[in-house]
């Protein structure tokens, strides 16, 4: 019986890529635009917590 051979996983690629998140400067306007956009988040957690 002879032993079978794999083929070893290709090497991922991790290659650094740009991410607009972390590049982008956090300035107060910026802030409180994402502040602003996360109300209905907030609210929707408030009402799902327990009490």
């Amino acid at each position: 019986m002879e032993t079978p051979t794999y083929d070893p996983e290709p090497t991922p690629d991790r290659t650094p890529r740009a991410n607009p998140i972390v590049d982008a400067p956090a300035t107060p306007a910026a802030c409180a635009e994402d502040y602003a956009a996360g109300a209905r988040v907030r609210a929707e957690m408030d009402k799902q917590r327990p009490r």
